[in-house]
Order: C-alpha cells, then sequence, then structure tokens
C-alpha cells in the first residue's frame, strides 16, 4: 500500500510546527514498520515541484493530510501548494473536468475526479478546545470540524474522487499539551491509523484473493 503524507504546517510568525512534525514523524515510525507499506512525504516548507506531486497523488492508495488551522482555514503556503498541485494535475491524472456536459449544465458538477479507489485521512491542530464544537452555546454552535471549518478541504477531495476516511482533530494544543498530553494524543492518533489504514489493508487482500 502506497502511503502519501503531506506535512501542511507552516513555519511562519510564531508557529514552527513542531506537532505536525512530530505528527509526520509518527507516520513515518508506523508505516515503516512494516513492509507492506511504501511512503512518501512531502513538506509545504521545501522547495517542491508540481508535476512530481501529482505523481504522488497519482502514485498513492492513501494520503495523508497533516496541518494546523489559522484564523479558520489552511495555512496560506498550503493553500498556495494545493493551488499548484491540482492546476496541474488537470487532466493529468488528478481530474478531468468539473463533470457537466453541455447539454445539461446544471447536472453532475464534481464527477469527472481521476482518483477513484483512492482514499484521504487529514489531520488538523486547534487552539480550540474540543469542547468548543460540541457544547451549546459554544463558539462553533455544536457544528463539528469536518461538517464546519474543513467542508470546503473535504468538497476538494470529492471533486477528486478520493473517499474520505475518518479524520483525526486535535484541540487546545497552544494552551493545554503538557507531555502526558502530548503522549496520550500519540497513542491515540497511532490507534486510528491502525483502525483506517489498517481496515483498507484488511480489504485490499480480501480483494487480492477473491
Amino acid at each position: 500500500m502506497n502511503i502519501f503524507i503531506i506535512n501542511g504546517a507552516q513555519v511562519f510568525a510564531h508557529s514552527g510546527g513542531k506537532l505536525n512534525k512530530a505528527i509526520t514523524e509518527w507516520d513515518k515510525d508506523f508505516f515503516s514498520s512494516d513492509s507492506k507499506y511504501d511512503i512518501r512525504i512531502t513538506d509545504i516548507n521545501t522547495s517542491y515541484n508540481p508535476e512530481k506531486e501529482v505523481e504522488n497523488f497519482v502514485w498513492a492508495d492513501v494520503i495523508i493530510y497533516h496541518f494546523p488551522i489559522w484564523w479558520f482555514s489552511l495555512p496560506h503556503k498550503l493553500k498556495e501548494y494545493l493551488d499548484h498541485v491540482l492546476t496541474v494535475g488537470h487532466r493529468k491524472g488528478l481530474y478531468y473536468s468539473d463533470g457537466r456536459k453541455m447539454d445539461n449544465p446544471n447536472r453532475n458538477y464534481g464527477t469527472a475526479g481521476l482518483l477513484q479507489g483512492k482514499s484521504y485521512l487529514v489531520t488538523s491542530t486547534w487552539n480550540a478546545p474540543a469542547a468548543a464544537f460540541t457544547l451549546e452555546d459554544e463558539f462553533f454552535g455544536q457544528t463539528s470540524v469536518d461538517d464546519g471549518v474543513l467542508f470546503g478541504f473535504h468538497k476538494m477531495n470529492a471533486f477528486l474522487s478520493l473517499q474520505r476516511l475518518e479524520s483525526f482533530h486535535f484541540h487546545d494544543v497552544e494552551k493545554n499539551l503538557e507531555l502526558e498530553r502530548f503522549e496520550s494524543y500519540r497513542i491515540q492518533y497511532l490507534e486510528h491509523l491502525k483502525k483506517t489504514i489498517g481496515e483498507l489493508k484488511s480489504e485490499s487482500v480480501i480483494e487480492t484473493h477473491q
């Protein structure tokens, strides 16, 4: 199984990207321990070739995105990366068109992605506590990360025909991430990988032997 990991934590102002770098290292340890996985990693803070990045998307069975939430959106360097790569990927493996036909332009928008059969997983890191999304009268109005701030991000991946795996979000990481909680998050995240990616691997083995 081919795993493409994108570390989208931009080094900027007071943000050093250390937590997302650590999460990427957890990925490396997890996938490197099993010879059935091959991994490629892109760090948006380093130079990249958009054509090569398109190749990584096409090569991957699973794409994993890691990034912090900045002002309720993606870091601008990650957005720039996606703008460049997805534009180059038009009719080169990522998507053919927007899916519509001239004879019925109101139907089938977003149905011409070319990454069918592939999946993606996203993690995000937040200053906001988890309770801000679940408690009545709190800031996010009981709207989850995935249905709210990341709604557009998930639609972007759906446009490429990627299948969404269950997300994992790290909350309250600026003011409340002592060593014990950091280690607890590591354990929870690795269990999440076992559950989501491990199940995919099992399914692929079953299909291979059918």
